[in-house]
């Protein structure tokens, strides 16, 4: 069969991992060039990496070009194989993408899977282990999806060392969702997680969160011991047909201060916008509704993510996408069979 052909200069590893979930799932190759093409380091990361070992692994799959690096590679899958996995990325890179690209594959294998991940779990640039416990994989259930992940270990960036374990049991029959309407709000909540720093500074982000956005359940929790340091702000909130989670990382040269009212901003812009899906879990949900066949939700304005993630998905799935304008300035993001 000839390989896909993909052009990964204005994506990023997101463009790498839906092909390689879709190429596990319908067993088309793919060959993509100019991987993470415009990024200021070109090619694959440690990260990007792993999930290319990984898919490999899952589905007895095979890659040319997959090393540190590189800026094109072909995959080829095999079969997909329920079992007990474990992946170590050795850095601080993500274990919840990795296991974004992982889980809708194993959802086709034949038994049930256990996957255990190495790595970071709370990074700057990736959705951190409570966004997949309270969001995504809440959204993937009401799609017929039995999946959970716990937390062993919290790793916080740059020293890593993070475990997250994971269970999937095979469905292939997704059901559609439609989300427009996200319903009353039931329940908030502000946790600032601190590992191996002074309390003033969860202390501060607390505060400024709370600034922009009052909740009446608020905290600080510290991480149990582990390697590194680190502290991550969340505010999560929970509606009658979803939920949706605003989060980040401390990071060396930006202040206590200046994260949490980052944090508190977005949750306040979020529940005013009305929109029943949230700009992170828009781009996220693209792939399970594709691989349902059809779905929609309300959205805020989409990132960049969103478009060249639906442009790989359209070249494995017989299925088309429409992003829709609406009042307040919302979007309807709808997939539909062709």
């Amino acid at each position: 069969m000839k390989p896909i052909q993909i052009d990964g200069t204005t994506g990023g590893g997101q463009m790498l991992r839906s092909a390689l979930t879709l190429a596990i799932i319908t067993g088309k190759p793919f060959r993509m060039v100019k991987i993470r093409g415009k990024r200021k380091k070109p090619g694959l990361m440690r990260q990007h990496l792993t999930c290319v070992k990984a898919a490999c692994e899952i589905s007895g799959g095979s890659a040319d070009g997959a090393e540190i690096g590189s800026t094109e590679i072909v995959f080829r899958s095999g079969k997909i194989l329920g079992s007990s996995y474990q992946f170590s990325i050795g850095t601080a890179g993500s274990t919840t993408l990795l296991l974004q690209t992982l889980l809708p594959a194993l959802l086709y294998a034949d038994e049930p899977s256990t996957i255990r991940h190495e790595g970071g779990t709370h990074n700057p640039l990736a959705p951190p282990f409570e966004f997949i416990q309270l969001v995504y994989l809440p959204a993937l259930r009401r799609m017929g999806i039995e999946a959970d992940i716990s937390l062993v270990q919290a790793g916080f960036a740059p020293a890593g060392g993070g475990v997250i374990e994971a269970s999937v049991k095979p469905c292939a029959k997704l059901t559609p969702i439609s989300l427009h309407d996200r319903g009353a709000l039931l329940s908030e909540a502000l946790i600032v997680v601190i590992r191996n720093l002074n309390t003033n500074i969860a202390e501060r982000m607390l505060d400024a969160a709370l600034e922009q956005h009052h909740c009446p359940k608020s905290g600080i929790e510290v991480a149990e011991p582990g390697p590194g340091r680190g502290v991550t702000c969340h505010f999560h909130a929970e509606f009658e047909n979803g939920s949706e989670l605003t989060s980040a990382c401390g990071e060396v040269g930006v202040t206590a201060d200046r994260i949490g009212a980052r944090v508190g901003k977005a949750m306040k812009h979020f529940q005013s916008s009305g929109a029943a899906v949230g700009r992170h879990l828009a781009d996220q949900l693209l792939l399970p509704i594709a691989l349902a066949g059809s779905g929609s939700y309300t959205t805020g304005i989409p990132d960049d993510h969103v478009t060249t993630n639906l442009s790989v998905i359209e070249k494995f799935l017989p299925v088309k996408s429409q992003i829709e304008d609406m009042e307040r300035g919302l979007r309807r993001i709808s997939i539909e069979p062709i």
